[in-house]
C-alpha cells in the first residue's frame, strides 16, 4: 500500500534540493529519459497492448467511452513526439532565476522580481499515458517536484514510464531522489488533496466531473480547465476552400481532444453553407443543427451548427456558452478579425487557423502540463514559464525604514 504522506514529506525535502538545481543537470536528466524511451520502445508497446485489452471491457461496460480509448493508445508517433518533445524542451532557457524585471527603490538598494519554482505539484490526468513523459518532464525542467496519478485504465504504462523515469533521474548526477511519483487510486488522490501543507498546486487534468471534484475537495489551488467547448465562427465573406480546410481540421485531426471544434457558427449571409454542410457530412463528421444544449463537449466526429446575424452575435454566444478554452474566427474582414479577438473573453482566440493549435508543443512550450482557463497565475497552455512563479529579492546596503518615515530620505521607484 502506498504511503501517501511519505511520498508528500519527500517530494517537500526533494524540492530544496531541486528548486536550485543548475540547467545543465536538469537538461541531463531530460536526456536520460529520452534514451530511456528510446532503448524501451518494445517494454512500453507491450505495456500499453496490456491496457489497451483491458480497456476493451471498459469500452464495452461504458466505464469509458471511445474518445478516451483512443487516447489510450501508444504508437510509434507519439514515442517520437515524445523524444521530440524533450529535445526541444532541453534547447529552451532556463525558466527559473530570471530577472523579470528590477528598480532602484533608493541609492544601493535594489529590488529584483526573479522567477523561480512553484514546489511541490500534484497532476491527476486521464487516459493519456504519453502524458506521464510530458508533465514529469516539463516538472523537472522548471525546478519542481510532481506527484503524479494517471488513470487506472493506462497502469501498466503509466506504472513503466514511472520506473524509466526513476532509473534517468538516478542516473543523473546531484539529481535529488523523490522528485517524481506515481501514485494509483482514487483514495491515493483524497489523501493527496488534504495535504496543503507539503503540495503547492494540483493540476486536474480530464473530464468536467473530475475536475470539480478536485475543486470542491481541496484547500490547495486548482489549476486546469473543466471542458474544451471550442468554437469557429465564419465570416460571410469566408473563402469556401480555406474554411472546410480549418474546420476539417480543427473537429477531425484529433476529435477527442480538448482543442477539438464543438461548434459552428456561420453568419446567415454565408453564401457556401449548405456546400459547408454537405462536405462535412461527406468528411464523416455528423452534424447537429438542434442540439439539446449549445456547451456540449462531444469528443467526436460531431459538430453543432447554428446561424448568427453578426460577429456580435458570434461573439455573444460564445462568452455566454464557450469554455474560455480556445475559439477561432474564419474571415477577410480585419475590422471583424479584430473585434473578435479583443472581446471573446478566452484563453486563446484565433484568427484563420484551426483550434488545434492551442498546445504546448504547438506554441513553442516543449510541452504542457495542461490547458488552463484560470485567470490567475496561467492561463492557456501551461508550459515552463506557467510552472514557475516570482519572488522579490531587496539587495540593500545597511538600509532601514525609519529616515523615510520621517521624510528624511525620499524613494526613487525607479526602474534599471
Amino acid at each position: 500500500m502506498i504511503d501517501i504522506e511519505s511520498i508528500v514529506k519527500n517530494a517537500k525535502n526533494a524540492f530544496i534540493k531541486t528548486m536550485t538545481l543548475d540547467n545543465s543537470i536538469k537538461n541531463q536528466a531530460l536526456f536520460n529519459i529520452a534514451k530511456k524511451i528510446e532503448q524501451n520502445k518494445k517494454r512500453i508497446f507491450e505495456a500499453n497492448q496490456r491496457d489497451v485489452e483491458n480497456a476493451k471491457t471498459l469500452l464495452v461496460e461504458g466505464t469509458i467511452n471511445q474518445a478516451a480509448f483512443e487516447r489510450l493508445k501508444i504508437n510509434e508517433a507519439k514515442l517520437r513526439d515524445l523524444i521530440k518533445g524533450l529535445d526541444d524542451l532541453i534547447k529552451l532557457d532556463d525558466p527559473v532565476n530570471k530577472t523579470i524585471w528590477q528598480k532602484e527603490l533608493d541609492d544601493n538598494l535594489i529590488l529584483k522580481k526573479i522567477s523561480c519554482p512553484i514546489g511541490v505539484i500534484g497532476v491527476i490526468f486521464e487516459a493519456r499515458p504519453d502524458c506521464f513523459i510530458q508533465i514529469a518532464s516539463l516538472i523537472i525542467k522548471s525546478g519542481n517536484c510532481g506527484i503524479l496519478k494517471g488513470g487506472s485504465e493506462a497502469m501498466n504504462t503509466n506504472t513503466l514510464f514511472s520506473l524509466l523515469v526513476d532509473e534517468a533521474l538516478d542516473e543523473t548526477k546531484d539529481f535529488p531522489k523523490n522528485a517524481i511519483s506515481l501514485v494509483y487510486s482514487r483514495e491515493d488522490i483524497n489523501k493527496m488533496l488534504s495535504y496543503d501543507e507539503y503540495i503547492n498546486l494540483i493540476i486536474p487534468r480530464g473530464s468536467n466531473k473530475l475536475v470539480k471534484y478536485i475543486k470542491e475537495n481541496t484547500k490547495i489551488p486548482v489549476l486546469g480547465h473543466s471542458s474544451g467547448i471550442c468554437h469557429i465562427f465564419t465570416d460571410e465573406n469566408a473563402d469556401f476552400n480555406h474554411t472546410l480546410d480549418i474546420i476539417l481540421d480543427a473537429k477531425t485531426q484529433y476529435p477527442s481532444a480538448c482543442n477539438a471544434v464543438e461548434t459552428l457558427l456561420i453568419h446567415k449571409n454565408y453564401p457556401y453553407f449548405e456546400n459547408l454542410k454537405n462536405a462535412l457530412i461527406e468528411a464523416g463528421v455528423e452534424i447537429d443543427e438542434n442540439p439539446i444544449q449549445w456547451d456540449i463537449e462531444y469528443g467526436a466526429k460531431k459538430l453543432s451548427i447554428k446561424l448568427v446575424d453578426s460577429v456580435e452575435t458570434a461573439i455573444e454566444h460564445i462568452n455566454k456558452y464557450g469554455s474560455g478554452h480556445t475559439d477561432a474566427i474564419i474571415s477577410n474582414n480585419k475590422e471583424n478579425i479584430e473585434k473578435f479577438m479583443n472581446y471573446v473573453d478566452s484563453s486563446s482566440v484565433f484568427s484563420n487557423c484551426s483550434t488545434r493549435f492551442s498546445d504546448g508543443f504547438r506554441y513553442g512550450f516543449g510541452a504542457e502540463v495542461g490547458i488552463s482557463t484560470n485567470k490567475t497565475h496561467a492561463r492557456g497552455p501551461v508550459g515552463l514559464d506557467g510552472l514557475t512563479i516570482y519572488k522579490y529579492k531587496l539587495y540593500g546596503k545597511n538600509d532601514t525604514v525609519a529616515p523615510y518615515a520621517t521624510g528624511e530620505k525620499v524613494f526613487k521607484h525607479k526602474y534599471i
